[in-house]
């Protein structure tokens, strides 16, 4: 079933679609090179990114000699165009995955348009499904407009319907035809159970796209959000939208699994799953924009899971808890960085922080859009019960570290905001708590961070309780209110961050090669979330010149398309999965504070 081999593409040469349900990458060069179908978290049925011979792709190929290209998007929405120039014509490919306000059911689809602008152009289509992680076989059935793939190990039927004939050859389906200038022809891809029917072909080539263009065009506008760097801020909301279940309201951290954090390393983790604390992040990004909807079923989502007293750091999409890792030993890895590992480990890590985050959303979400009920509230005490038994315990951390558990900063201050956050909600909405034991635990909190985490030769707080070096996440303590971002301590703290862990405008999570803290081998890259969060750290310390250059310098890192993934590596490749929601969330929390302390200094003039 071997295909011939095809050339690794860089990450950031990728652009991606969706329907809320899963999401497929599509390359400059117009292959779909990555996908789970029929759900985020399914197995892939194309992943030519991680194994360049056996992993299945979808492509679009002009025969045009020499020719570039380029991509956008048609302005806000998901729907992608993909663009060939030469000297002998002008080829434009338009992308989407179909979806309709309010319809749940219906079935997952790419549908492609193919259009020649200029001169006349021979195109070659390539589908090379490879189901089940590309371990699956699978059987096919021709017609001529129509070529069925069935998979039944994975209970699944990919149905490639199009206006120009089909064949198949070993299993695979292919297309050949030549478009005059304005000519078009339509090429679609529905992920089916296998007792299913699907659409008929002119529900793709009409109706489809102006309900994807409409769904996009009307939800991005539903934005309160009208400031400085909105187009930024609307690319990266669609981004996070696309990363959301509109079946379950959960969010996935990134849509990939197994892009390495370092080429040849092998830090290569699965991210389709939905943290609590990305999760409980992107909806505080939401409900910042005026998206109350999305923070409203993840609200639900998370209400249903809250009925366990013992929440986990991570689940699947569905709520189920459930993450076993393993390796795919069988996939080559991206530019053979192995192992590939599906599921995720740190689903048993003890992480305490994640109470913090997920009551700060919750805050936020009762004091600006509408307020909790008092079933929720019981279901919240129980939580801040866990938080009291468990805030002066060691754990991994918010990096997941695989060695010894620590007394992390990051982890005590946000034990600190869960109190903080819950007394807030209580007293604003007169719920009963037990008024002076919360009370007292939040001080003992902030006293134990305050003089306890600092170290007076570093002049810093630092990484965990008796470190010697700093670490990124403490750039949230103003971010939380926890500090006064000119208290000197802080000032300090963030001259230590500066010197330690910064390269330009580039911000590493921490100096493991100085520390070997994480118990991993290997280098990372930058982490782009944290220089999001430095460049808000600087605007609120009052640095906003130098907030604003930095926060124009790492837009410059983006892709073509203003799409991040985890990190950037030395020659400022992108590294990690992609797209990654922590970046794009900690993007649109810097550029909205930018916005405010802009329009602070203008008012001033």
């Amino acid at each position: 079933m071997n295909h011939t081999r095809r050339p690794f593409q860089p990450i950031e040469n990728y652009g991606i679609i969706g329907n809320l349900k899963t999401v497929a990458l599509v390359s400059l060069q117009g292959s779909i090179d990555f996908m789970c179908a029929p759900k985020f978290d399914s197995p892939t049925v194309f992943a030519t990114m991680l194994d360049s011979q056996r992993g299945g792709f979808f492509a679009v190929e002009p025969e045009l000699k020499n020719f570039t290209s380029k991509q956008l998007y048609l302005p806000g929405t998901a729907i992608l165009l993909t663009r060939y120039f030469s000297d002998s014509g002008i080829a434009e490919l338009t992308d989407f995955m179909p979806i309709q306000k309010g319809n749940k059911e219906l079935t997952s689809a790419i549908v492609r348009q193919i259009k020649t602008v200029r001169g006349s152009i021979k195109f070659k289509v390539s589908c090379v499904p490879r189901f089940g992680y590309s371990e699956s076989d699978h059987e096919v059935e021709c017609l001529e407009k129509e070529i069925r793939f069935t998979s039944a190990e994975e209970k699944l039927q990919i149905k490639m319907l199009s206006d120009k004939a089909l064949k198949v050859r070993k299993k695979n389906g292919y297309a050949e035809f030549t478009l005059n200038e304005t000519e078009v022809a339509t090429i679609v891809l529905e992920f089916l159970p296998q007792d299913q029917q699907g659409q008929a072909l002119e529900f793709y080539q009409q109706d489809a796209y102006h309900q994807t263009k409409d769904f996009w065009v009307k939800w991005i506008n539903k934005t309160s959000y009208d400031g400085r760097y909105s187009e930024l801020i609307r690319r990266s909301a669609i981004t996070l939208k696309l990363l959301t279940s509109a079946e379950f309201g959960s969010a996935v951290a990134a849509p990939t699994f197994g892009l390495p954090e370092a080429i040849g390393g092998n830090r290569n983790w699965d991210y389709r799953f939905t943290w609590i604390r990305d999760a409980a992040f992107t909806m505080y990004a939401f409900l910042k924009l005026g998206f109350f909807d999305e923070a409203t079923a993840f609200i639900d989502w998370i209400f249903n899971l809250c009925q366990n007293i013992d929440l986990q750091l991570v689940y699947q999409i569905d709520g189920n808890s459930e993450l076993h890792e393993k390796e795919l030993k069988h996939l080559e890895g991206y530019r053979a960085s192995k192992p590939v590992r599906i599921g995720n480990e740190a689903a048993t890590q003890l992480q305490i922080d994640i109470y913090g985050e997920l009551i700060d959303t919750i805050y936020i979400y009762n004091k600006s859009y509408k307020p909790i009920t008092y079933e929720f509230w019981t279901l919240i005490e129980k939580q801040i019960v866990q938080v009291i038994k468990n805030w002066k315990k060691p754990d991994h951390g918010i990096w997941e570290i695989r060695s010894e558990k620590k007394q992390f900063l990051h982890t005590r201050l946000m034990c600190w905001v869960a109190m903080d956050r819950a007394i807030k909600i209580a007293e604003h909405r007169s719920f009963p708590y037990p008024e002076n034991e919360w009370h007292q635990v939040r001080s003992d909190i902030y006293n134990d961070i305050y003089h306890n985490f600092w170290n007076e030769k570093r002049g810093a707080w630092v990484q965990y309780k008796g470190a010697e070096h700093v670490d990124a996440s403490v750039l949230l303590m103003p971010l939380t209110h926890f500090i006064s971002p000119i208290e000197p301590r802080w000032l300090s703290t963030l001259k230590a961050i500066d010197e330690e862990l910064l390269v330009d405008v580039l911000v590493y999570r921490y100096n493991n090669g100085m520390t070997k803290i994480d118990g991993l081998d290997g280098e990372e890259g930058t982490f782009n979330m944290c220089s999001f969060w430095f460049i808000e750290a600087l605007a609120k310390s009052g640095e906003v010149e130098r907030a604003v250059e930095n926060f124009e310098k790492m837009i410059g890192y983006s892709n073509h398309l203003l799409l991040f993934s985890e990190e950037l590596g030395k020659k400022g490749e992108h590294l990690g999965n992609f797209p990654q929601a922590f970046t794009h969330l900690a993007l649109i929390s810097a550029a909205v504070e930018l916005n405010k302390q802009i329009g602070r200094r203008t008012s001033k003039l």
